[in-house]
């Protein structure tokens, strides 16, 4: 793997035209990381329409809902300034084997975090916009086609529109958990064991379409 600390091995560097060409993309993704790991992104939010992948070897989960929804931005792609996202809260949530990467042009950050599964990375409040979603789901208490506007299992205050699709559960488990998301927020992330790096060139996400 060719990370940035490697880049000795291939001659010298100038690194101030090396800040200059990814000082941008990686300010943008790395205050996207710290405000992840924060719990600091405001109720009222416009992503920026760019995804990010994220894998578990395991999440726990207590509190799950779920519902359609939609996010602002101001990215061109998106007429209407509105992205669809499928949206799921947990009240509390535990990830043992945690990878998230963020790619912006060559530049690829990413962190790992709770290998241990003794000591696992640990989220309160979790709220996910997503667009994809994979692996092996196992749900408790399950309770399927709610107005998604009455459910309450995450503890939020609010959910989807009166009258939308929702589903939520008391428990759930996901093994090989692999998920592309516009947004994450929580109001307590703790990333234990955290690793970050960041990656020049080559293919570093967590994981490949």
């Amino acid at each position: 793997m060719e990370e940035a600390q490697s880049a000795p091995a291939y001659g010298r560097t100038n690194w101030r035209r090396f800040a200059v060409a990814v000082g941008v993309p990686t300010v943008v993704a790395g205050g996207l990381v710290l405000a992840l790991a924060e719990g600091a992104l405001a109720a009222n939010f416009t992503v920026s329409g760019k995804q990010f992948k994220l894998t578990a070897d395991t999440l726990v989960g207590t509190g799950f809902t779920q519902y359609s929804g939609e996010l602002d931005t101001q990215d061109p792609d998106y007429p209407g300034g509105k992205i669809p996202a499928a949206m799921s809260g947990i009240k509390s949530a535990t990830l043992v084997g945690l990878c998230q990467s963020v790619a912006v042009g060559p530049v690829t950050l990413r962190i790992e975090a709770g290998n241990d599964e003794n000591n696992p990375v640990k989220a309160e409040n979790l709220l996910i916009g997503m667009s994809e979603l994979g692996g092996n789901a196992t749900f408790e208490d399950i309770q399927i086609g709610l107005d998604a506007s009455t459910m309450t299992r995450d503890g939020a205050e609010s959910h989807g529109a009166p009258g939308s699709f929702g589903q939520q559960s008391r428990t759930v488990t996901i093994e090989n958990l692999r998920q592309k998301a516009y947004y994450t927020s929580a109001s307590t992330f703790v990333l234990n064991g955290m690793s970050l790096k960041l990656h020049i060139g080559g293919s570093h996400e967590c994981y490949q379409d």
